[in-house]
């Protein structure tokens, strides 16, 4: 990438999005365009032609997507497949059909199979079958995978899949409803610190901020009350989904961003092809050898679980005082999603924020955006 080409980031104003562009503008690239989702219909193929015919992105970062975590992914389950199949497969194919000269699709760890060996490598894609509580969302990403190797195989593209691990940052969604675990634990202890002080006026400025199921900082003390009560933030504890046992890895966004835009500007699919499948000087269409799982995984090759996580966040980032109850009827999901990332290693990247640096970071972030 030159420093003036064309760059397209679809969904630039979420968590990875904005991560990328962030990046980007620190090494001098200056020339963006994006599809606010108040202007645009990602879903709708006519209005997706339409941007491509007018735009002309010379490269492409697809970070648009619906996601959330377990409570979100189990009940908007035709919205998760429907609406990643739509987003993913209009912007890849009218990314062919206008001549982008490179694509980076992001995916998720959530494709792997739900007993998955540890670490999760590439090639077990597909060996098993899913966690059933996001196979919606994670079907939807195996399409995008297999989408960009066939365009990829058939047309001779330049487009590279990548699947990070569970991410956190600035922009994260923190709804207490749809959000991931990390942000979800950091607001739940946070506002559940703000309850046992009885800090009604931090409370408020929270669901200002972000309302919880139209409830906000305007509403009558009992209402708050009440809705804090239905997700598990009482005066004196603060109840978590599952055993706290399930084991995660946690990458900064920022660290993902970084990862995208080396791998952008340093790894093409022929050097995939070259390093997994010995194939130097490939002839499109390209029918042999069997290629498969050509994606990269990005990630730290490390974690803790659960009720770890909680706890630091719990005593050393909110420092909440009260107790927290583990409710072991939720589901926990799969028990530990560790990614293999020798492939990203071998083509010289490495993370470079530590997880409680992070962590911290991005509560204060949280408390001022909020105060």
């Amino acid at each position: 990438m030159e420093k003036h080409s064309k760059i397209y980031i679809a969904g630039h104003r979420g968590l990875v999005g904005s991560a990328v562009f962030r990046n980007l503008k620190s090494l001098g690239f200056d020339n963006f365009i994006f599809t606010p989702s108040q202007d645009y219909d990602l879903r709708n193929q006519k209005e997706v032609e339409a941007f491509f015919e007018r735009e002309k992105p010379e490269y492409v970062f697809l970070a648009a997507a619906k996601v959330g975590g377990i409570v979100a992914n189990t009940t908007y389950r035709a919205e998760f497949i429907y609406d990643n199949l739509m987003i993913q497969t209009n912007i890849i194919h009218q990314s062919y059909v206008w001549g982008v000269k490179k694509l980076l699709f992001l995916g998720s760890s959530c494709i792997y199979p739900k007993s998955c060996p540890q670490p999760m490598r590439e090639d077990a894609l597909l060996t098993d079958i899913l966690e059933y509580t996001n196979e919606p969302y994670a079907l939807s990403k195996i399409a995008g995978i297999k989408t960009i190797e066939s365009y990829n195989l058939q047309y001779g593209t330049n487009f590279i899949a990548v699947m990070p691990t569970n991410l956190y940052g600035r922009n994260d969604n923190f709804d207490l409803e749809k959000s991931h675990v990390l942000p979800a634990l950091l607001r739940k202890l946070h506002l559940g610190k703000a309850l046992k002080n009885n800090d009604f006026g931090a409370i408020k400025i929270d669901f200002n901020r972000n309302p919880v199921e139209g409830i906000n900082g305007n509403a009558s003390k009992q209402e708050i009350v009440d809705v804090l009560n239905k997700y598990g933030i009482t005066e004196q504890s603060v109840k978590l989904w599952g055993s706290g046992n399930p084991r995660r890895e946690f990458l900064h966004a920022d660290d993902l961003a970084d990862a995208c835009v080396f791998l952008m500007q340093n790894v093409d699919f022929k050097d995939i092809l070259s390093r997994d499948f010995n194939v130097i000087n490939p002839v499109f269409p390209l029918t042999k050898p069997e290629i498969r799982n050509t994606h990269i995984n990005i990630g730290t090759g490390v974690d803790l679980s659960i009720g770890e996580l909680a706890g630091f966040i719990q005593k050393d980032v909110v420092k909440y005082k009260g107790e927290v109850i583990w409710d072991s009827e939720k589901p926990d999901g799969t028990f530990q999603k560790l990614l293999d990332v020798s492939k990203l290693k071998s083509f010289g990247w490495n993370e470079k924020i530590d997880l409680k640096d992070g962590i911290s970071e991005v509560y204060t972030e949280y408390c001022n955006e909020i105060s």
